[in-house]
């Protein structure tokens, strides 16, 4: 069992760094919560080793690395707090050593790499900083169906993170040099990396951004569709991610895809607004999809699960 001051740490490191995942994960069941906590700040950890280096060389980014990821798989003694708990946590719940280990892969990946040729290999990295973690979460919430939940989660774990990319683009050119939009969809819609580093929007970015959004909430529907394998105490919390998420493209399309003069942010109003929506709709239907269709920013129309008007063919009509 993972000691409560441990469990705190983290779930103080969440409070403070993942504001949107917080107020999600504060609606799962207590045996899943602390848990989460665990897992985020363990995350977290790792993500500032390489986003916030100050003079940390790569040579020493990575060391320091290898450090968390002994500690985290148990082969390491350690004095911190988070890595004590995440790697008791690891056993308690038999998480895959090989998620942890293509999750700090991930890390080591940003040191050097700050461009993606292609969604296929944005795709590999994400599987180790966005799919891993999705898995990881599963094992935690312990689905009896867990084979059946497995790929949504992965999906999910991707969705989330796209929705990230998208939102961040200014932040992540001026503060880490790095461009998580793949490079061929930079060149199909002729958009530069000056006109991303000068910040100057244009049409062809615009259309950039929206064939993005469009591939990611497609991953949004699938990841969704997998919700119904996990623990019922689960699901709504899980559901509610997707829809607080999802609803960054909501705001990125109110600003005609503009993610260069500001980041998009939502506001706390918007985040209970949703909170409350959400839980009014399941109030009336358990089917995730069904919810997710009815509050969230993501368009059913033209999907393969698709049925007249656009809605997926079995939601219910009330």
């Amino acid at each position: 069992m993972v000691r409560d001051d441990r469990v705190a740490r983290s779930k103080a490191i969440q409070q403070r760094t993942g504001k949107t995942f917080h107020f999600a994960t504060r609606l799962l069941p207590q045996r899943v919560r602390s848990a989460t906590y665990v897992l985020y700040a363990f995350f977290r950890l790792a993500d500032e080793v390489v986003d916030d280096a100050g003079d940390a060389t790569p040579d020493e980014q990575r060391a320091e690395l290898e450090r968390l990821r002994a500690a985290a798989l148990g082969e390491a003694e350690t004095d911190n707090p988070v890595l004590s708990a995440f790697s008791e946590m690891r056993e308690q719940y038999g998480i895959d050593d090989a998620d942890v280990n293509r999750f700090v892969d991930a890390m080591c990946t940003d040191i050097t790499k700050s461009r993606y040729e292609t969604y296929t290999d944005l795709e590999a990295y994400m599987d180790g900083s966005a799919a891993a973690v999705g898995r990881m979460m599963t094992a935690v919430m312990g689905p009896e169906e867990r084979n059946e939940a497995l790929p949504h989660a992965t999906k999910l774990g991707e969705a989330f993170q796209m929705s990230n990319f998208l939102r961040d683009v200014r932040e992540d050119i001026d503060e880490r040099d790095r461009i998580y939009l793949p490079q061929t969809t930079l060149d199909d819609h002729d958009v530069t990396e000056t006109q991303i580093r000068r910040h100057e929007l244009s049409e062809s970015f615009t259309t950039a951004m929206e064939s993005e959004l469009h591939r990611t909430e497609a991953l949004y529907r699938e990841g969704v569709a997998g919700i119904k394998y996990l623990p019922e105490d689960c699901q709504f919390a899980v559901l509610l991610a997707a829809v607080l998420y999802a609803d960054h493209h909501r705001l990125i399309r109110e600003r005609n895809y503009d993610v260069l003069s500001k980041t998009p942010q939502l506001g706390t109003l918007r985040k209970l607004s949703l909170l409350a929506r959400t839980r009014y709709h399941w109030m009336w239907t358990k089917d995730p999809e069904a919810v997710f269709w009815r509050v969230s920013s993501v368009s059913y129309r033209g999907s393969a699960t698709a049925g007249p008007g656009g809605r997926p063919d079995r939601l219910p009509t009330r």
